[in-house]
């Protein structure tokens, strides 16, 4: 089969043949038919990344047909790949010992075909096609927990989504809004603002400008979910916008540790800060549920020819999309 492979820190993902898979007990073998960038991707190649080995075929998100089921259940079946592996027994966290994400350490979904636990696979929702569905694994199911079961978002709530264009903060934008919420959003692009608003968002601020939170704050006042993604500098202004008693979810923190906190205003407001990472199965088969239920189509920004894997890649460095990209494989 083909796969593109990373052969070593900071090399192009280039088309290798490789072995043909064979499932061990309780996997299945699906035909990729389209799979997902995520940031992880990137940082992996760059090195930036815990647990690197190479050469490594990354990919965490995919869809396609089941071509081996040893229980015969799935065969055939169009599905979408959960890649939250091993997430363990508990709902209110994974498993620090065996939990893993698909794509490092094992091979992921930008091959011909990916091996994966039974457990792992969900029917693609008939409403989407096979890019839309490779689209939604990883950042569908981490804005999901973010959303509804770590913020418990209510209709008639403000909530806050950072960093809009990117993938876990569209999903988030698009469910907060299918649960009835208000939402408002930040970006560094004032283009990205106005294409939030045309998928529902009432406002945004450009959080390049040393004056965001002010205008956030006379836009809508206070917020009663906050869900962001990148932490640093700007943690501080997101705990000053937050209303008294109110959620604040953190899912990343691409920006780094907050050089300096005002904890004051975390007791003083009686704040709730949540963590988030990923999704429980629970979770997956939840927010699948949802999408289903609401109709939501992955919001996409460009899809990729197979062979051009590498312009994927670089595509996604640049962050300049707005949704996720997306490999066709066949």
């Amino acid at each position: 089969m083909r796969a593109l492979v990373l052969t070593g820190k900071n090399e192009p993902l280039i088309l290798q043949e490789k072995s043909d898979l064979t499932p061990g007990e309780g996997e299945v073998i699906i035909r990729v038919h389209a799979a997902a960038l995520n940031h992880r991707d990137v940082w992996i190649q760059k090195g930036q990344y815990a647990g690197l080995k190479y050469p490594i075929t990354p990919g965490s998100d995919g869809s396609g047909v089941v071509v081996n089921d040893p229980t015969g259940t799935f065969t055939g079946k169009e599905v979408i790949v959960n890649p939250a592996i091993h997430w363990g027994g508990a709902l209110s966290h994974q498993d620090p010992k065996d939990f893993r994400i698909l794509g490092l350490p094992d091979d992921g979904t930008f091959a011909e075909f990916v091996k994966v636990p039974l457990q792992n696979i969900v029917e693609r929702p008939a409403h989407l096609s096979f890019e839309e569905a490779a689209a939604l694994p990883l950042a569908g199911v981490t804005a999901f927990r973010s959303v509804s079961t770590r913020a418990r978002v209510q209709s008639g709530e403000k909530v806050l989504i950072t960093g809009i264009g990117g993938g876990v903060a569209l999903f988030a934008l698009q469910y907060a809004i299918a649960l009835g919420a208000r939402v408002y959003v930040t970006s560094g692009s004032g283009e990205k603002i106005e294409k939030a608003i045309a998928l529902g968002a009432l406002g945004g601020a450009n959080y390049r400008t040393d004056s965001w939170g002010q205008s956030l704050q006379q836009l809508a006042g206070s917020f009663d979910v906050i869900i962001d993604g990148a932490a640093g500098d700007g943690m501080d202004e997101l705990l000053n916008l937050a209303t008294p008693g109110g959620r604040v979810v953190f899912y990343g923190a691409t920006r780094g540790n907050p050089s300096a906190v005002t904890a004051r205003r975390i007791f003083w407001k009686q704040l709730n800060i949540l963590g988030s990472t990923m999704g429980s199965p629970e979770d997956f088969h939840s927010m699948t549920a949802f999408v289903r239920q609401h109709t939501i189509h992955p919001v996409i920004d460009k899809i990729f020819p197979f062979a051009e894997g590498e312009a994927a890649m670089r595509r996604m460095d640049d962050a300049h999309q707005f949704g996720k990209i997306v490999i066709r494989v066949q």
